[in-house]
């Protein structure tokens, strides 16, 4: 059985990511990412495979986006 991983989603790793297609468990009231320690899957932006432990704070090419939902537009209806 691997070991699991908990990282907090502000956490500059490829498994936070919203562009990372991986096996992760998003746990909403914590704010926690939960993955397999050797977890692997696609970077959308850069179209390769990518560990989700992958620190990118020095990927050049990187766009990283936090896991956080964007805030919910404002009703305009009048």
């Amino acid at each position: 059985m691997a070991e699991k991983i908990i990282l907090p989603t502000e956490v500059k790793v490829c498994a936070t990511c919203s562009y990372w297609d991986g096996e992760r468990r998003v746990d909403e009231d914590m704010k926690v990412v939960v993955v397999a320690e050797g977890c692997e899957g696609e970077c959308l932006v850069q179209g390769e495979a990518k560990p989700g432990l992958h620190d990118v704070r020095k990927e050049c090419s990187c766009i990283w986006e936090d896991l956080e939902p964007d805030e919910p537009a404002a009703d305009k209806a009048a």
